[in-house]
């Protein structure tokens, strides 16, 4: 019984850490799309001046 419940564990432990890990994939890559519209808007507007769109 003891085994089986171990297994069962296992079985959930490594489940939540793929979901975990696919949601860290998709929140990852609208990041990246947020940040690369931003970059190309800002160095494509603002009358040509090109500068950080961005405070960091």
């Amino acid at each position: 019984m003891v085994p089986l419940l171990l297994v069962l564990l296992l079985a959930l432990i490594l489940f939540g850490a793929g979901f975990a890990l696919k949601a860290l994939w998709w929140i990852a890559v609208i990041v990246l799309v947020v940040w690369l519209l931003g970059f190309v808007m800002r160095s494509a507007g603002a009358g040509g001046r090109r500068g950080r769109w961005y405070r960091w």
